[in-house]
């Protein structure tokens, strides 16, 4: 059901997104639909949180690759490998464009569908979310220094990511790479004052 959700976000957007449509095409009664879901928005933070989980698990890959191979030289390259994750999953994943981490587009492009930014933890921010989780998995790698203010930092990161990589993805559908290039260097830029 995810997954056919995922592709009628691409292809109809959230809006025309039907909770009948999705069983149909997932050839499920919707009897076994509302199983699972309560209605659209958790089907579709359900398919937030599995984005969200593939693209940690991408990067924990990457990250073992890169270690394994003695090819991470410093924190500035976990910077680009997580922009480029993300990029990457933008690009080729069904329905990130629509619905990413949470904040959903009413098509891919935008505008934000209101009441969303709360989608993968009623209590939290969806980029609250996202920072503490990139936390968890990065922090034994950088030996830095865990606290409010790093917590901060990272949180501002993310936020100015999100920002920058939505304009991307507005300018060209593809993510324009000269912002995604910027992006790179404004993250990398920041958080040097709070990373060894």
């Amino acid at each position: 059901m995810l997954d056919e959700c995922a592709h009628l976000l691409d292809e109809v957007g959230y809006e025309a997104l039907t909770t009948k449509e999705v069983a149909r095409r997932a050839e499920v009664p919707i009897g076994t639909f509302y199983q699972f879901f309560s209605d659209k928005q958790g089907l579709v933070r359900a398919l937030a949180l599995r984005n969200l989980d593939a693209f940690l698990q991408r990067i924990t890959e990457r990250l073992t690759e890169r270690v394994a191979e003695a090819d991470l030289d410093h924190w500035t390259d976990l910077v680009d490998l997580a922009i480029d994750e993300f990029v990457a999953m933008k690009r080729t994943t069904a329905g990130f464009a629509v619905v990413d981490f949470g904040e959903v587009l009413i098509a891919p492009g935008g505008p934000i569908v209101k009441g969303t930014d709360r989608s993968l933890d009623s209590a939290l921010e969806n980029n609250v979310v996202v920072a503490d989780r990139l936390r968890s998995l990065t922090m034994d790698l950088l030996d830095a220094p865990v606290g409010d203010g790093l917590d901060r930092a990272l949180l501002v990161a993310v936020e100015a990511t999100d920002a920058v990589l939505k304009l991307a993805f507005r300018m060209n559908p593809d993510g324009d790479p000269d912002m995604i290039v910027e992006c790179k260097q404004l993250v990398r830029r920041y958080l040097a004052d709070h990373l060894p």
